[in-house]
């Protein structure tokens, strides 16, 4: 079986943990720039996008969803500061699993990451054990 792989689409350019943290618990993770191809979408299983800002969430999680093989992919965003409750709900109705802000602790995003693979074991990939690296 396979490890679990995240893309992580840093649209940004800024500096986060999460990526860091991600590795250390057994995700592999490759993060880019640039808009992925749609051949390299199917590799991943889960999607993480960094934002600049929330102004244009939801055409962004429908041009994702979109792309060929996509399919239940989890897709997360990270947005800039804190999100309001309103503007979260408005994401997630657009198509992203979840919507989390940066100052958020990268571990609160892991244990988000894996409830949603959990959720989806069509993935058949390989989920860390937190509990036995905490030991």
């Amino acid at each position: 079986m396979k490890k679990c792989s995240v893309l992580v689409i840093n649209i940004s350019a800024r500096q986060t943990p999460h990526r860091l943290t991600l590795e250390k618990v057994g995700f592999r993770v490759v993060e880019t720039r640039d808009w992925p191809p749609d051949e390299i979408i199917p590799e991943f299983e889960v999607v993480i996008v960094i934002l600049r800002h929330m102004q244009a969430v939801s055409m962004l999680a429908a041009r994702l969803r979109a792309k060929p093989h996509f399919g239940r992919r989890i897709l997360i965003a990270v947005a800039p500061q804190p999100t309001p409750p309103e503007e979260r709900r408005a994401a997630i109705g657009c198509g992203f699993d979840d919507v989390v802000s940066e100052g958020t602790d990268s571990r609160q995003l892991v244990a988000r990451v894996l409830r949603k693979l959990r959720a989806r074991p069509e993935h058949r990939c390989f989920l860390p054990d937190l509990k036995r690296r905490a030991a």
